[in-house]
């Protein structure tokens, strides 16, 4: 005996009732029942909806391992009072602006290189997603030591050339320029393979009618692979914009921020604060920098994805 498939509820007059009909294809369109949802529902409440509401409640006290005092948005006050947070914000939009933009840029001609006909193609994507496997940490320690003014190997190189290479880490004119040059460096191979999955998606059959217009390289880029990789851009922006905006590790790791205030980012402020022991005083820099995060990325993921609709 076969079993029949159950449809919509239909009313007295054999015509389906709109409301169970619309639940009824609503869970037809749905690929896994819903109970398959639950435990990522249940780590992402645990892992961040709980820690950001208690950030927000523990952001309006002062507070120890052991106790808490509410003290309302006296943290916020002196959060913004501090003498170089001004430094701070400028630094991490430049800093994301910076490393955003030449992840897209650099990852768009690697992506176009390394998906064309080219020798040890494979061995070069390896090479250059390599950086994106190390450790940040590690990263940063190594490139203080290429970086020093008169032992490291980038100075030393330059000056077989003739040239004298600044104090890279240790001026105020160099020294966020080279953190962020190292971030590119370290994170371009992530944008490369972004961009190697959205060109290899762009049928075939575009370029070869570019060919039988007579069109050439710059053509098949300026006509067909630029427009058709805007979602691998998309992605990039947001995904780079977004890590700078929170970079702290490196910044933390090669400069603390220095020389001075000058290479401090609104994450390093806010470490300063934990080491400090100010403890609700850093999670309302943690707000802060939630809110800041927030307010500049949500526009521009509109803007964007406003662009990839109109494509």
């Amino acid at each position: 005996m076969t079993k029949q498939a159950v449809g919509p509820r239909t009313g007295s007059d054999g015509v389906p009732d709109q409301r169970h009909a619309r639940a009824f294809y609503n869970r037809q369109r749905s690929a896994y029942p819903y109970w398959l949802y639950l435990p990522a529902a249940v780590v992402y409440l645990v892992i961040f909806l709980v820690p950001t509401v208690m950030a927000f409640y523990f952001a309006l006290t002062r507070w120890t391992l052991f106790d808490s005092t509410f003290v309302g948005l006296q943290n916020f006050r002196d959060f913004f009072a501090e003498q170089n947070l001004r430094i701070g914000f400028a630094n991490t939009v430049i800093y994301a602006v910076l490393t955003s933009g030449l992840k897209v840029v650099l990852g768009l001609l690697l992506g176009v290189l390394l998906t064309s006909r080219l020798r040890m193609r494979g061995f070069m994507r390896s090479v250059v997603f390599f950086p994106v496997l190390v450790s940040t940490v590690a990263v940063g320690i190594t490139f203080s030591v290429l970086l020093k003014p008169d032992t490291g190997l980038v100075n030393r190189t330059l000056a077989l050339i003739g040239v004298e290479g600044p104090d890279w880490l240790g001026d105020a004119n160099t020294a966020l320029l080279s953190v962020a040059l190292v971030d590119v460096w370290k994170g371009v191979g992530l944008a490369t393979v972004i961009y190697i999955a959205g060109i290899l998606s762009i049928p075939r059959d575009y370029y070869q009618a570019v060919a039988v217009d007579g069109g050439g390289a710059w053509h098949r880029f300026r006509h067909v692979t630029l427009p058709l990789s805007r979602p691998a851009t998309f992605s990039v922006i947001i995904l780079s914009f977004i890590g700078g905006l929170r970079s702290f590790d490196l910044i933390w790791t090669m400069t603390r921020g220095g020389p001075g205030f000058t290479s401090d980012t609104v994450a390093s402020i806010i470490y300063k604060q934990y080491q400090a022991g100010f403890f609700g005083l850093s999670t309302a820099g943690n707000v802060i920098l939630f809110v800041l995060v927030t307010a500049l990325v949500l526009p521009l993921n509109h803007f964007l994805g406003r662009r990839q609709v109109a494509l």
